[in-house]
């Protein structure tokens, strides 16, 4: 009950920030409860389909979703995140353990980096008849899932700022369409550490039953929260996650 409790309080922050969150559960689960590195990002990326099914549903209905985007990145991070776990296997623990804590670092500063500028006003890149969309979608697909697959983070920093770099997007649409990209990245990387048998179905029951439950609410706060807070969130989550990490 204590890993549920923890993964319900997760997931409320998660569908706010509209993150997966993978590296910030991966940090707890090594951290607190000493869970081998390989199972926590195994077990954490294949959780990360269920929270972003209940949090997309939600972005959604809250109109913070861009479909057509959503679908052809998560599409090209789906190859990504699946070539990436087998890469995973051959790094030792104690160096993965450093690597994801120094990724979700720099995705924090990142988006801070990003969201000190203000967003372009040009039209948002959603036409799929544009050769353009399809080479941004491929570009920022395989990099974002890539990096899923061999730190088992879920990437949301990344993504986000390739929406709204590449596609043009307001943060608001960014954080919900995050979360629709992030769930085949998050099906083929688990399915690939489903393979190597780093899965444990057990603590996966109990990760997916807090996070879907605390991610459908959080979700329903985006679109009506100060931009600074959001920001803030965005910014606060990953960099939190590594230290906790950095600190085992």
């Amino acid at each position: 009950m204590t890993i549920f409790f923890t993964m319900l309080m997760m997931g409320l922050i998660l569908g706010f920030v509209g993150a997966g969150g993978s590296g910030f559960i991966i940090a707890l689960l090594v951290t607190l409860f000493h869970i081998p590195v390989h199972t926590a990002l195994g077990t954490s990326i294949a959780a990360m389909v269920f929270t972003m099914l209940s949090g997309s549903i939600s972005h959604m209905r809250e109109k913070n979703t861009v479909f057509s985007v959503g679908l052809a990145v998560g599409l090209f991070g789906a190859i990504g995140a699946y070539s990436g776990s087998f890469a995973a296997r051959l790094i030792p623990e104690d160096k993965l353990v450093w690597f994801t804590a120094m990724m979700l670092f720099l995705s924090g500063i990142l988006i801070w980096a990003r969201t000190r500028v203000t967003i372009s006003s040009r039209p948002l890149l959603t036409s799929i008849r544009s050769p353009h969309f399809w080479l941004m979608a491929a570009i920022s697909g395989l990099i974002t899932g890539g990096m899923s697959g061999v730190f088992g983070i879920g990437s949301t920093p990344f993504i986000q700022l390739a929406l709204m770099i590449l596609f043009h997007m307001p943060m608001r649409l960014a954080v919900g369409t995050t979360m629709l990209v992030i769930m085949p990245i998050a099906l083929f990387g688990g399915f690939g550490y489903f393979q190597a048998g780093y899965i444990d179905w057990s603590l996966l029951l109990q990760v997916v039953a807090g996070t879907m439950i605390g991610s459908y609410i959080g979700a329903k706060f985006t679109a009506r929260a100060p931009k600074a807070l959001l920001r803030f969130a965005m910014i606060g989550t990953p960099i939190i996650g590594s230290i906790i990490m950095m600190l085992r």
